[in-house]
């Protein structure tokens, strides 16, 4: 597993109850998840399907959370990847707990957006 991103949720992205919003950890891995795909692909990408999306634990305000990506797969045109999400919490006695995976396939694309084959190298 590589560290693609790391980032801390910020008070808008969560709700009245100081839990971050789903939506936008979803949107956060997508992120990560297209990092390694982007470098095998040389090129534009784009997501094709979130194969399997699981939240472990809430995501509170102060959590700093580390993206972790693995290739599962390199088709044609396809790349399937593997997220991992973790959580450091209470700085003063830090726990670090996984808090979200996930796989994801992303499709590598021409300028018009159709399916191009990914270089091998």
């Amino acid at each position: 597993m590589e560290l693609v991103l790391r980032v801390l949720p910020l008070p808008a992205d969560a709700n009245a109850n100081g839990d971050i919003f789903g939506g936008w950890i979803m949107a956060q891995v997508d992120l990560a998840g297209s990092v390694l795909p982007a470098r095998i692909a040389k090129g534009r990408i784009a997501t094709v399907s979130v194969n399997q999306f699981i939240f472990k634990q809430p995501v509170s305000i102060g959590d700093l959370l580390s993206f972790y990506a693995r290739v599962e797969r390199i088709g044609r045109t396809s790349i399937t990847v593997h997220v991992e999400v973790y959580a450091e919490r209470n700085p003063a006695d830090l726990q670090v707990v996984k808090v979200t995976e996930a796989n994801l396939t992303y499709v590598a694309i021409d300028r018009e957006g159709k399916p191009r084959e990914i270089p091998r190298s």
